[in-house]
């Protein structure tokens, strides 16, 4: 297992749009185990196999919520794999979040998406699952399955707000 290297904007391998797995097997579960490094190294809670230059239908997402609502309460780690994933549905109700990204480091703008969605996907062992999805793993399943389209969450905000963010970053790539 090994830390991968995190394609950054402007890179132009996050606008492939990765190819279906075909199946699910050792080197699959192999790079599933990297993104898990390297998501964790990064200190995010989602990844797409398109970030890390892999052009296969892969997503990990952790969210790594405390157990309780104190304030000490450490994260939990609850590793989620979502291979070959597909949005069934998507609620007509929206939700807005303040979503951020690895290949956009330390840049966040608040995105409106469906509050709650249905995917279909499977899991690290091969095994089909449909499921409900609502709140903060709504949005991030989401998000990741734009990445694997070549979608960034930039693309979802104004002309105006994705070139402060652009600018924003540049500014701090430049000041580091």
């Amino acid at each position: 297992m090994s830390v991968l290297t995190i394609l950054e904007v402007p890179d132009p391998g996050l606008r492939a749009v990765a190819r279906p797995v075909a199946e699910v097997d050792d080197a699959v579960r192999s790079i599933v185990a990297d993104m898990f490094d390297t998501m964790y190294d990064a200190r995010g809670i989602g990844l797409a196999a398109t970030q890390v230059a892999i052009e296969q239908r892969i997503v990990v997402i952790d969210l790594q919520e405390p157990e309780s609502d104190a304030e000490e309460a450490k994260p939990v780690r609850t590793p989620l794999v979502f291979i070959n994933p597909e949005l069934v549905s998507v609620s007509e109700e929206t939700s807005t979040y303040n979503e951020g990204c690895l290949s956009i480091p330390d840049q966040y703008a608040e995105v409106e998406r469906p509050a709650r969605c249905r995917v279909k996907w499977l899991d690290g062992e091969g095994v089909s699952h449909e499921e409900d999805f609502d709140g903060l793993l709504a949005t991030c399943i989401q998000h990741e399955i734009d990445h694997l389209n070549g979608v960034l969450f930039i693309d979802h905000i104004s002309r105006l707000k994705r070139d402060m963010v652009l600018k924003k970053l540049a500014k701090a790539r430049k000041a580091a």
